[in-house]
């Protein structure tokens, strides 16, 4: 009769008893269907590496679009002639604007402006050539201006309220007496007298308005500066 230890029977019966019924071999379980499930991991990191890639590239290709053109460095009265010094280059996605390129610099320098504009405005064909203003239903009226009645910094383009107080005395003027008007303008031109302390301010309104203004006192005008530049 042959003795088997007993320790091998404790060990046989003790994976026989852990092992269940229709349970897959412990190869199964771990090696085969691991591997099987990374393909699709992989498949899945590849198609972002390259859609990352491609979208590096179209970024790229946006910026790479941006071409070079002439702007504005500092505001410039309707037919100021055009210095070296009153523009500059930006680089800009420009589809669908008639702008100027910055290699035609050239072509502009030493031609007037059409219209009264502030700095950073795009240069364009239409704003360099003989003066367009004011166009139909404006006009420009001056008024000469004290320190006090109008805000330091004032420059061609700048959007601007024009206020009038009412008439201290029973003088007619083109002024309803008692009331106070206010008119949005823009700033065409500002104009400091060399032997005078007044500055003269050339504005840009509807007509009717200008020429309510234009008859009104000089000592009862204050233009306001509003927010916003240009027309």
């Amino acid at each position: 009769m042959v003795s088997v230890p007993l320790s091998s029977l404790r060990s046989a019966g003790g994976d026989r008893g852990t092992r269940r019924p229709g349970a897959a071999p412990a190869a199964r379980l771990t090696g085969g269907p691991r591997r099987r499930r990374r393909v699709p991991y992989l498949l899945l990191g590849v198609v972002l590496v390259i859609g990352c890639a491609g979208a590096g590239l179209l970024a790229g290709a946006r910026v790479g679009s941006r071409t070079p053109v002439l702007v504005l460095s500092r505001p410039v009265a309707v037919g100021h002639v055009l210095s070296a010094d009153d523009v500059r280059e930006a680089r800009i996605s420009a589809d669908g604007v008639a702008t100027i390129p910055a290699g035609a610099r050239d072509s502009v320098l030493g031609k007037p402006v059409a219209y009264s504009l502030p700095a950073g405005t795009l240069l364009t064909r239409a704003a360099v050539g003989a003066a367009r203003v004011p166009p139909d239903g404006e006009a420009i009226a001056a008024v000469g201006l004290k320190a006090g009645q109008f805000p330091t910094g004032l420059a061609p383009g700048s959007r601007v309220s024009v206020v009038v107080a009412p008439a201290s005395s029973a003088v007619a003027t083109g002024v309803s007496a008692g009331v106070v008007h206010s008119w949005p303008a823009t700033v065409v031109a500002v104009t400091a007298q060399e032997n005078d302390q007044t500055t003269v301010v050339s504005l840009q309104l509807a007509e009717d308005d200008a020429r309510a203004l234009a008859a009104a006192p000089s000592g009862q005008i204050a233009v306001v500066a509003v927010h916003g530049t240009g027309r």
